[in-house]
């Protein structure tokens, strides 16, 4: 099936441009209008019936796109899936959920047909591939994520980094010197995830600064119990771990108290998690919380309000905030 993006392509324009001459709703020059009209006609393009019926209004539906890749702790996702359609209807749109692994295909599908009014995406890579085409499409967006650059686009979400240092802060506050980052699993890390790069930014950064040692390692849930008899053979001084994983929270845990660890007189937990998560551990958690419902009302928010016209800053970054529960103390050995 012959799409817009075939059109432009033929006729050496943007998608947008093409939109543009199907609907009326921007000025184009007769030389361009005359360029696409006969691409059109070259391809036998047929403009979805969608988009004839939805020009020059709105369809009241977001699309919420966040591939379930691996790696992906799925309950987390869906904490944010539900604020953003909390948010949605507060604005009386629904939400069109996107979670296959499409990259720009499954973008041009809901451009194309004009399905939504705009976008809001998840699982943000630092060099994400799907970035040149959503800067150029003429649909609003917003990132639940920072890449690399934030040029040209709209992105809300924590201080990933702080967050990081904050955890690390904490534990040199308390006396700790040798300090471990138990991270999300190694496929995360290497697809680029932006959330993931940047504790690890953070982390990295704060045990410099504190003169602290240091180790990270990825862990798959099913590995909780070697990833912990790996932290304790290789730092035998470890005191002060930080957890940035969901489901290996918990086992890992387990796994300390099996080799004969107390938490927290032999050893401090912090993690980076939800509150409902950290607080219903067998040992409460010191974290920083993952605040899914107030980023996901955040990116609504700013899409409402591109869609309405109205100017956004290009970046928003939630400062982290700790709690402090039972899994940290004083580090108590020599």
């Amino acid at each position: 099936m012959v799409k817009i993006t075939d059109v432009a392509r033929r006729a050496g324009v943007s998608p947008s441009t093409v939109s543009y001459a199907l609907s009326g709703k921007r000025p184009i020059s007769e030389e361009t209008r005359l360029r696409v009209e006969e691409a059109i006609r070259e391809l036998g393009y047929r403009p979805h019936a969608g988009a004839r019926a939805l020009a020059g209004r709105r369809s009241n539906v977001l699309a919420l796109v966040v591939p379930l890749r691996t790696g992906i702790h799925v309950p987390t996702v869906m904490g944010f899936a539900v604020s953003v359609v909390t948010a949605a209807r507060r604005h009386d749109h629904d939400v069109l959920l996107l979670t296959q692994e499409e990259g720009e295909e499954g973008l041009h599908r809901v451009a194309d047909t004009a399905l939504v009014d705009g976008l809001v995406m998840m699982d943000v890579q630092l060099d994400d591939p799907r970035l040149p085409l959503l800067r150029a499409l003429d649909l609003p967006s917003v990132l639940i994520g920072f890449p690399a650059s934030t040029a040209g686009l709209t992105c809300v979400d924590l201080d990933f980094r702080a967050a990081g240092e904050a955890c690390v802060e904490h534990l040199a506050r308390l006396g700790h010197r040798s300090v471990a980052l138990v991270g999300s699993p190694p496929e995360v890390y290497v697809r680029g995830t932006a959330y993931a790069g940047r504790v690890v930014q953070g982390f990295t950064a704060a045990a410099d600064r504190a003169g602290m040692s240091s180790t990270i390692l990825p862990c798959e849930p099913a590995d909780a119990r070697a990833v912990a008899e790996q932290l304790l053979r290789e730092q035998p001084a470890l005191t002060g771990v930080v957890v940035h994983n969901e489901p290996v929270l918990e086992p890992l845990v387990d796994a300390f108290a099996d080799l004969g660890l107390r938490i927290p007189s032999d050893l401090s937990v912090t993690a980076i998690c939800p509150d409902e998560v950290a607080k219903s551990s067998r040992v409460p958690i010191t974290s920083v919380a993952l605040p899914s419902a107030e980023l996901g009302e955040r990116a609504v928010d700013l899409l409402m309000k591109k869609l309405d016209g109205t100017g956004v800053p290009e970046s928003t970054l939630l400062a982290p905030r700790m709690t402090e529960r039972g899994s940290t103390g004083v580090r108590t050995v020599p």
